[in-house]
């Protein structure tokens, strides 16, 4: 094999692997994220360490809705810190407010066949703001979320988002 040959057969390999690391980069930047979850706040639905996939185009044509797992921007931290994980529990305009264990969403109790424990303590009413939404966690006596922040609503634009996938330590999709 000649030296030109050889040199040819590396540009195209070459070529190939910067096309696979651009798709790769594309895929992770824009489309998917992958993530692991830090903590306890969404047992018994998503466990601690566990890995999922985030949709990031999920909200490009359609609204949130109540019950959306997702991921953003916590309004309390800084934009460069690891997003947050929580459910979407009130939306856009609605007053949500917590008393005796149950979540009211305008004075109707919420059914959340997902919740396993009753949650301490009340709070609220909260009356969130347009284009901005209020996040809880599943496991709600360990959930640091939209009860406990200075800042109590997540934007839309701060939504990374939709988890839809845990691939490991079990394989379930999230957004049934």
């Amino acid at each position: 094999m000649t030296a030109k040959k050889i040199m040819r057969e590396i540009w195209e390999y070459a070529k190939v692997i910067f096309a696979a690391l651009i798709v790769t980069f594309l895929i992770n930047d824009k489309l998917i994220a992958n993530a692991q979850v830090p903590t306890g706040s969404m047992e018994n639905t998503i466990m601690t360490n566990s890995r999922i996939f985030i949709y990031r185009l999920s909200y490009l044509n359609e609204e949130p809705e109540r019950g959306d797992i997702v991921a953003f921007q916590c309004p309390d931290e800084p934009a460069s810190s690891d997003p947050y994980l929580k459910r979407i529990i009130a939306l856009p305009n609605e007053t949500i407010e917590g008393k005796n264990g149950m979540i009211y969403i305008d004075g109707t109790p919420l059914e959340e066949p997902y919740i396993k424990e009753t949650f301490q303590p009340d709070f609220g009413p909260y009356t969130v703001p347009g284009n901005c939404y209020f996040m809880m966690g599943d496991n709600r006596n360990n959930s640091w979320d939209s009860r406990y922040w200075n800042s109590k609503f997540v934007e839309k634009e701060d939504i990374v988002g939709k988890a839809i996938f845990e691939y490991y330590p079990e394989i379930k999709w999230l957004d049934e």
